[in-house]
């Protein structure tokens, strides 16, 4: 027989998948007679083909025979055995988890047929929840106490941000949070959505990224600043001037891969320092129109009751901290079906990165109103989302929030709540995570004992799962 040409020919002739072309060859050179007949394979090729046209049916038949054996011999079965599960919204007693591939095949009591050479993983003493959510993230900032974000921004190369970008990843997946929610890489430019490529190659270890690449600031009113006007440092985020900027701005960050936008909706730009609004209601509705054509969300950094309003009559899906928060512009929020991301571990760091002895030192002012205003917030019946604006604090203590949250006020169970389908379904991804139920992917943890009798067992973590891959158990 004649050398073979390659498998690039072949693929074109058939126009079909490479893998499915090399396996259609070997069962066709295992089956055809009229393979005995020829020694050119170019001609064996083409004369199939030929065939094929004539409407001759066995190239079809083979095709799906061996489409159908190779799912049949690849699929990978795990049951998962805990005492308990937390399907996103409730708590279940005996059920079980069956997992195939990187999916939820089977949840509930153990009424159906275990496949055969499933892996059963027994998980003794655990609770098994959906992998949490982390829905306010800077996977390219670290603490404040180690570098000021002024020096991360101007001082840290973006190759050095991008590696401690990978370290952050695997921290945060291993704290058992299957997915964040990247609200901006603070000078870092598009690089959130080259990692979240990296990691969906599978090339490093890290959770799934809902990635808003660079965020949106009015011009002149974020950072870093200079004394010196002169200077023109480079800016945390892409600044805008006009309606005709912000479209571009938008557009442009949506072709980079952004897949949410992200708007400062106030800032401390007041003419003594304070924060004001920067952005008219206009020119935000403008973003929100712009994205929600491409199937996107907008959400707003606000902080003050003015920017809140802006920014809940605009349309955006998220209010990020809210810290002055009023009874009525939480009652606008529910009534704009508008989620509030809280942000509570954020202001708690920063309080005692500057000087703050927490559980010693009286409480700041800054403090009190966060409680005040969470209070309020909880009272009003407001969506409420969980997300500590990680980064902040450090990467894989991303519980903090979720203890934070406890601490003040919210039911431990809300809280889970919060940290799976709320944010899954605020976030617009409730058709793929968020809960234990079939046909979602199977991004799982366990955590020893039960995280709603004590919110902090959430930290205990035993195993995690994301898209059927065991990346952490615990012997």
């Amino acid at each position: 027989m004649k050398k073979m040409l390659p498998m690039s020919w072949y693929i074109q002739q058939l126009n079909m998948p490479e893998h499915i072309t090399s396996r259609l060859f070997l069962c066709v050179h295992l089956q055809i007679p009229l393979l005995k007949r020829t020694r050119n394979l170019q001609i064996f090729f083409l004369t199939i083909k030929s065939q094929f046209m004539k409407k001759y049916f066995f190239l079809p038949v083979i095709f799906l025979s061996v489409l159908l054996s190779d799912a049949q011999q690849n699929d990978k079965y795990i049951l998962l055995k805990p005492d308990r599960v937390f399907d996103g919204e409730t708590f279940h007693e005996g059920w079980v988890v069956l997992v195939k591939n990187n999916m939820i095949e089977q949840a509930g009591p153990m009424s159906f047929k275990l496949p055969a050479d499933s892996k059963i993983i027994e998980l003794k003493g655990t609770t098994l929840l959906p992998g949490l959510i982390e829905g306010h993230s800077h996977l390219f900032l670290h603490p404040y106490n180690e570098t000021s974000w002024d020096d991360q921004v101007l001082k840290e190369s973006r190759a050095e941000r991008t590696a401690r970008a990978v370290n952050h990843a695997n921290a945060t997946l291993m704290a058992g949070f299957t997915t964040v929610r990247d609200l901006g890489t603070e000078g870092a430019m598009y690089d959130d959505a080259g990692l979240k490529k990296a990691i969906g190659k599978g090339l490093i270890p890290g959770p799934g990224i809902i990635c808003a690449t660079r965020a949106i600031v009015a011009k002149g009113t974020y950072g870093p600043k200079s004394e010196n006007p002169d200077i023109v440092l480079p800016q945390g985020a892409a600044e805008v001037a006009g309606i005709e900027n912000m479209m571009d701005e938008v557009r442009t960050q949506i072709s980079k891969g952004a897949d949410l936008i992200k708007i400062y909706a106030d800032y401390r730009w007041g003419r003594d320092g304070e924060t004001s609004p920067a952005f008219s209601l206009e020119m935000i509705a403008c973003a929100v129109s712009i994205a929600k054509s491409g199937n996107r969300e907008v959400v707003a950094h606000a902080t003050t009751e003015e920017g809140m309003r802006r920014a809940i009559l605009a349309g955006v899906s998220t209010i990020e901290h809210g810290d002055n928060g009023t009874e009525e512009i939480f009652k606008l929020m529910k009534e704009k079906g508008v989620a509030l991301c809280p942000t509570l571990a954020a202001g708690d760091a920063t309080s005692q990165y500057k000087g703050w002895r927490k559980g010693i030192d009286p409480e700041p002012e800054h403090i009190m109103n966060k409680k005040k205003s969470f209070a309020l917030a909880l009272k009003s019946g407001v969506t409420i989302c969980m997300g500590g604006d990680v980064g902040v604090f450090a990467h894989g203590d991303n519980a903090r929030e979720m203890e934070m949250m406890v601490d003040y006020g919210m039911n431990p169970v809300d809280v889970l709540r919060s940290s799976t389908s709320i944010n899954a379904d605020v976030f617009g991804y409730a058709d793929k995570i968020g809960r234990i139920k079939k046909g979602l992917f199977a991004d799982i943890i366990a955590v020893d004992g039960d995280p709603s009798v004590n919110i902090k067992n959430i930290r205990k973590i035993n195993l995690v799962m994301k898209g059927g891959l065991i990346y952490h158990k615990l012997p």
